[in-house]
């Protein structure tokens, strides 16, 4: 109960400084370093602020609105708490969310799949959105239901993305001579990369269903092979100072970190200005993260960010 509870209050201290980083992105640059790769990971940063000030009012409320991200939960029964958490949330702000569902839950609205195996989840859920949903949106966010995430700044971290490029980002992770994008922190394909692999996912060969392997792969381990196969690579988001956007760590895990290696700067050394998710929250922390990204703000303080995102009405 004291652990629960100090965790909680660190979530709470984060998220009153939090709303202050999110808004304030004048420092993020644009990662003129990354370079063309023979098929290896990379490194891609947010678009430089002094571009898009140098903008006109129009054409930044022609970028503000270009930018559609459709969301993709993946959700089990036994997630009943996080979905509703998730649901009342920060799913909100996307431009449109479905869950999709192992099974039929009487509770909540879900794309069923009937399978509990989460790469037949995974696949159905991607081949399911392609089919649908092409043609109305350019950016596809799958997450699962542990994960919190702030749609703005990734949408804000896209800007200059091109979504007709084969685009695959999140944090990445390096086992053997893979690189892929780790599901806990969320993944973000552009509407190429699914192109590519609504059809790879035909090819059973190339990308299995369940698998020829001695022992089963992760559904994030399997995607990324059955990208490759399309030429679409594992691309890590950061910030400048090299701080992780997509987090696979909790608010708290992160803080405790910070706390023990840098004490004098926990904040600074916790998490990136830009942050878009963090993974294994409560459902309770979600609603402080909510409190503290959205809702609260220092007296005196006035922003004036570049560009507005605004979540669907209603």
């Amino acid at each position: 109960m004291i652990a629960e509870s100090s965790s909680f209050v660190k979530g709470v201290v984060l998220g009153g400084a939090f709303c202050m980083l999110v808004t304030l992105l004048g420092h993020i640059k644009e990662g003129h370093g990354t370079k063309a790769h023979h098929h290896e990971h990379h490194h891609i940063q947010a678009p430089n602020t002094e571009d898009v000030l140098n903008l006109s009012e129009g054409e930044r409320m022609e970028l503000s609105k270009s930018i559609r991200v459709y969301c993709i939960i993946l959700v089990k029964p036994k997630d009943l708490g996080h979905w509703a958490a998730v649901k009342e949330t920060w799913s909100k702000h996307c431009d449109k969310v479905e869950f999709y569902s192992s099974e039929n839950v009487k509770v909540f609205d879900s794309v069923v799949l009937n399978t509990n195996d989460m790469w037949v989840m995974m696949r159905k859920a991607y081949k399911i959105t392609y089919e649908r949903y092409k043609d109305e949106f350019n950016w596809f966010f799958l997450a699962y239901p542990t994960t919190f995430a702030i749609i703005e700044n990734l949408k804000y971290f896209l800007l200059q993305k091109d979504p007709s490029q084969p685009y695959y980002i999140g944090h990445t992770v390096k086992s053997g001579d893979l690189e892929y994008v780790a599901g806990e922190g969320g993944i973000v394909l552009s509407i190429e990369s699914l192109r590519r692999l609504s059809r790879v996912l035909e090819d059973h060969d190339k990308c299995p269903e369940q698998g020829g392997m001695i022992w089963k792969l992760a559904e994030d381990k399997q995607l990324a092979i059955c990208l490759k196969y399309t030429g679409v690579f594992a691309e890590n988001a950061e910030d400048t100072e090299g701080k992780d956007v997509f987090n696979t760590k909790s608010v708290a895990a992160l803080i405790k970190e910070a706390m023990s290696t840098h004490p004098q700067q926990v904040v600074e050394g916790c998490c990136s200005d830009m942050a878009i998710t963090f993974s294994g929250l409560a459902p309770n922390h979600m609603h402080v993260m909510m409190y503290g990204v959205y809702r609260l703000r220092p007296y005196g303080h006035t922003y004036n960010d570049a560009l507005i995102f605004l979540p669907p009405e209603g």
